[in-house]
């Protein structure tokens, strides 16, 4: 196979966070990678690297000569002042001389995909476009353009269910070779034929789809792990010696001695974790949740709901599902009192304690420390059971270590800033867990995690998500919003 993209040596780091060192990777023709690694790992970093929007410390990135090269940001930027029809244009003009006939075709291509992501008409300014619309304007800006290769950072987010069906169909069939970042599972597993996992620094890459890297990579955890225990078996013999009389340490046992130091580096390594644990008491929710009553809501001609009666069970986890636009996160704000309905209301009984994680995501004082926004809530965690927490152990069970949670927010990435969302709604203590999006930006470390502590949550929860791993695993029943 061609050799598309070759990675040498290359090192990355932010002050002392030294992201990935003198590592290798390589792309060849028709494969498809995804980067996989915990937020603030570089994932995102990297893409940029590559697409030549930022800068590595040391190292080379190579491309074939004449290769074709399109790039879809996490947040990608548009003169306001245009039209998603100047978008295109754009890409058109990028690309080569087109003769009639190929404009034509060009034209009736980008319409379909433009339609297929619900982005727009032709004539629709910029300035009018929301978040995902943009989003998805340069996700078929991407699309559009036909390139050899295709770098996508989180294709994923803002596509509705028929969407991100219609994407893993198109990138399945199409011929050009991609590199993205993702966290939809289904999505890994159905299109990439390569993973690559940054982990502590390093790459390891895996020949096969995500179900395939689970396995494989659990076998690497588990290896890793039982040579760091037997090694520690030995630095204890070994420095029992080192700790004895001179007289027992000849120079005869130089190799010995320079032998310890070496395992002594190995040694000071920690296991790699299993898995993030998240025990956090949840109190007490009686018999009566909520009442909807005849609940009704529309936008002008839009209708959202009407008439809709339901009655939320004990204990119920409910997921909602629809395409974007038809009212999921309308019905959750109505639900909490943010949003009035046209008619009905909701009976809500006395001991709901909602704790909710909005799609907007929480706005944090950029210029407070991690620690410190964690301790605004609370200082002392009860986990139940006579157990209590302090904020900053609490932090480390969501990956925060001690020396990260004295960052500033401002230097967190997008996925860090959502993982301290979610530890700040959790830390709270609710009984009714009410979640919009929560998938989004977080990594796949933290998605297992949260789908592992909402299966045991002793309360109720009502999830809104795209992500058909994530609801596959977590919810009882859907509310379809068609």
């Amino acid at each position: 196979m061609n050799s598309y993209l070759q990675i040498e040596n290359l090192t990355k780091s932010f002050g002392s966070l030294v992201l990935y060192e003198n590592v290798d990777f390589e792309l060849s023709e028709g494969q498809k990678v995804a980067i996989v690694a915990k937020n603030g790992a570089g994932k995102s970093t990297l893409l940029n690297i590559i697409a030549g929007k930022d800068t590595a410390d040391s190292g080379k990135i190579i491309f074939r000569s004449d290769l074709r090269v399109s790039f879809l940001e996490q947040t990608p930027m548009y003169d306001p002042e245009s039209t998603v029809y100047d978008a295109f244009m754009a890409v058109e003009n990028s690309l080569k001389e087109f003769h009639a006939d190929d404009w034509w075709q060009y034209e009736s291509k980008a319409k379909k995909i433009i339609t297929k992501l619900g982005v727009g008409d032709f004539e629709a300014k910029i300035a009018t476009l929301s978040g995902g619309q943009l989003k998805r304007l340069a996700l078929a800006n991407a699309l559009i353009s036909e390139p050899d290769l295709l770098i996508l950072d989180e294709p994923t987010n803002h596509l509705d269910l028929e969407m991100v069906e219609w994407l893993e169909d198109f990138l399945s069939r199409s011929t050009m070779s991609l590199l993205m970042v993702t966290h939809d599972r289904y999505f890994l597993d159905r299109v990439c034929s390569d993973i690559v996992e940054i982990d502590g620094g390093r790459f390891y890459r895996y020949k096969g789809n995500y179900s395939y890297y689970l396995e494989k990579r659990q076998e690497r955890i588990d290896v890793q792990n039982a040579f760091l225990a037997r090694s520690n078996n030995i630095f204890r013999r070994e420095l029992e010696w080192m700790r004895s009389t001179p007289q027992a340490r000849s120079s005869k046992a130089k190799g010995r001695i320079d032998a310890f130091y070496a395992l002594k580096e190995v040694v000071s390594q920690k296991p790699v974790e299993q898995a993030l644990r998240l025990e956090v008491k949840s109190t007490y929710i009686g018999s009566k949740i909520f009442e909807a009553k005849y609940i009704s809501k529309a936008y002008g001609d839009h209708v959202i709901l009407k008439d809709f009666y339901y009655n939320f069970a004990r204990y119920e986890k409910m997921g909602i599902v629809g395409n974007n636009g038809t009212g999921k996160s309308t019905f959750l704000k109505m639900l909490l009192g943010q949003i009035k309905p046209d008619s009905g209301t909701f009976d809500i009984g006395e001991t709901v304690k909602f704790g909710y994680y909005s799609q907007e995501g929480l706005k944090f004082n950029e210029q407070m420390k991690v620690i410190d926004v964690v301790r605004a809530i609370s200082d002392d965690i009860d986990l139940g059971g006579g157990r209590r927490m302090s904020a900053s152990q609490f932090l480390q069970h969501f990956l925060f270590t001690p020396e990260s949670q004295y960052n500033y927010v401002y230097k967190l990435s997008g996925g860090e800033k959502r993982r301290l969302y979610l530890c700040t709604v959790l830390i709270q203590n609710p009984n009714f867990l009410v979640l919009d999006e929560p998938t989004n930006d977080l990594d796949i470390v933290t998605l297992n995690v949260l789908e592992d502590y909402l299966q045991n949550f002793k309360g109720c929860v009502i999830v809104v998500s795209h992500d058909r791993y994530f609801m596959d695993k977590v919810v009882d029943h859907l509310l379809v919003f068609n």
